[in-house]
C-alpha cells in the first residue's frame, strides 16, 4: 500500500449512519441535515443511488475549485457556469468499476481562460485529486 499524507488540519468531516446498502437502504448525517432513500439504478423503489450523490457531490466540489481557481487569475466564475456530471457504473470481468464525465460549461469567458480554470481546478478539487489514476475521467469544456 501506499502512504498517505495527511493535510494538516482537518476543516469539516461528514457523518452518515447508513442502513440497507444500496437496494432498501436509508442514509441520514449525524447533523440531521441530510436523510436520503437508496435505490438500485435499476430499481423500481424510490430512492437515489450511490453514484447519483457521488456524481453532486463531486461536481458541486468541482464547481467550488473552478471558483477559486477563476480568483487565483483575478476573474469571477459567471453564475452561469455549470457542470452536468455522469457517473458509470460499469461491471467487466466480473469487477465493479466508475468512469465519469465532468460536462462543464463556463459561458462568458473565452474558451482559453476556461481551458486554463478547468485544468486548475483538477488539481484543486479534492475528488478530482482522489481519483486520479483509479477511474477513467473526462473533464469536456462545452
Amino acid at each position: 500500500m501506499g502512504t498517505i499524507t495527511r493535510p494538516a488540519r482537518v476543516l469539516y468531516t461528514a457523518k452518515t449512519h447508513t442502513t440497507g446498502g444500496r437496494e432498501h437502504g436509508l442514509s441520514k448525517s449525524s447533523d440531521g441535515r441530510l436523510e436520503v432513500h437508496l435505490a438500485s439504478p435499476a430499481s423500481t423503489n424510490q430512492g437515489t443511488n450511490p453514484e447519483q450523490l457521488f456524481a453532486a457531490g463531486w461536481s458541486a466540489c468541482f464547481e467550488g475549485a473552478m471558483q477559486l481557481a477563476a480568483q487565483q487569475r483575478k476573474v469571477t466564475l459567471p453564475d452561469t457556469a455549470s457542470i452536468d456530471a455522469e457517473v458509470d457504473l460499469r461491471f467487466d470481468n466480473g469487477q465493479f468499476s466508475l468512469e465519469a464525465r465532468m460536462n462543464i460549461t463556463i459561458p462568458e469567458l473565452s474558451r482559453d481562460l476556461a481551458k486554463e480554470i478547468v485544468e486548475a481546478a483538477e488539481s484543486i478539487c479534492p475528488y478530482s485529486k482522489a481519483v486520479k489514476g483509479n477511474i477513467v475521467v473526462e473533464y469536456n469544456l462545452v
